[in-house]
């Protein structure tokens, strides 16, 4: 499955805490001559460029070892468990130098692409109005295969800050900066700080209000399912596959249905032909790009930084969470 053709890179080193989930990773991606190592540590001397993927309490120590090996970083959302220890990661990151890109993986599938670039091009109007709703099954079972997302000191929280960090990024991605959020947020699972469910109003100051419904439930044949509409003065557009869409668009003359295919490299690529290996594809594009960028010099999309503003995001839908639902304005914050 590694070799694709596409990039002059090799997996050199992989490590998790356990060691069987490791090994079974490097026999998944068929790396040979990954080595299989006892600490964190021993991954960034051995690598030029790490891919921080670990429960997210852990992440801000692998960015720090990263750091001090020089290793370039790809570190997985959220960057860490709130947004005093993400900014603080970030601006670590910043002093350093070293070449970072966040793991927003929506940003590169190709129907949240085109959406953008559709709502930009204007040909249907202002935006007025997305309804966005973000389900999967409480994701400690299943293809999880792991149970810290029910531990809020390793998580942080629950659906919100885990999963639909994701969301509010792709929406400020389409829809430009928000002025203020209001959210709601329910514990049905019973997991002590790790909310199941969210409901997060944003007012964008372009003027459009999205509503954004985040849910953990127990239908495990269920996975990861987005569906997105958004209203304009003179269209509205819809989809129901976060990765590959299609787009459904309809105005006063009719109704459209719009393919948004992978790059052809992508499809290329031995990959299962199934919604896992509809997913990876995103994925696929995201790593490709930082490794790109670091072999290239060039500085790697979507940085931190862009990570950071989803935080603020969903801090600001946890401190009005708190507040009984009020608006947080984060025009003067």
């Amino acid at each position: 499955m590694i070799d694709g053709g596409v990039l002059d890179a090799t997996i050199v080193a992989v490590y998790d805490q356990r060691e069987r989930r490791a090994q079974a990773f490097a026999d998944a991606v068929g790396a040979d001559g990954a080595v299989v190592v006892a600490d964190a540590g021993e991954v960034v001397r051995l690598c030029d460029a790490i891919w921080v993927c670990t429960p997210t309490s852990a992440h801000r120590s692998a960015v720090d070892q990263a750091l001090a090996h020089g290793c370039a970083v790809f570190c997985e959302k959220p960057l860490d468990r709130d947004l005093a220890s993400a900014t603080s990661l970030v601006d670590a990151v910043a002093a350093s130098g070293i070449s970072s890109q966040c793991g927003l993986v929506l940003r590169s599938a190709p129907v949240f692409r085109a959406l953008r670039d559709l709502v930009l091009g204007g040909a249907l109007g202002a935006p007025m109005a997305a309804i966005f709703r973000d389900d999967q099954y409480f994701p400690i079972q299943g293809t999880y295969g792991s149970r810290w997302r029910a531990d809020v000191a390793q998580a942080g929280g629950g659906c919100l800050i885990e999963h639909s960090i994701h969301d509010v990024d792709i929406l400020r991605f389409c829809f430009g900066e928000v002025d203020s959020v209001a959210a709601r947020t329910a514990n049905h699972a019973g997991h002590e700080g790790v909310e199941d469910l969210a409901s997060v109003s944003l007012s964008f100051a372009s003027g459009l209000e999205a509503q954004l419904s985040s849910v953990w439930h127990d239908i495990v044949t269920r996975g990861s399912t987005r569906r997105v509409e958004v209203f304009c003065r003179e269209g509205m557009v819809w989809l129901d596959n976060e990765f590959r869409g299609p787009l459904h668009l309809q105005t006063s003359a009719g109704t459209e249905v719009r393919a948004c295919p992978s790059p052809r490299w992508v499809d290329e690529l031995p990959m299962a032909d199934d919604e896992i290996g509809l997913a990876v594809r995103a994925y696929v594009e995201a790593d490709r790009a930082f490794v790109d960028a670091v072999s290239n010099g060039g500085p790697p999309e979507p940085g931190l930084d862009v990570a950071l503003e989803a935080h603020r995001l969903v801090d600001a839908a946890y401190r009005s969470a708190a507040g009984g639902g009020v608006p947080v304005d984060l025009r003067s914050s």
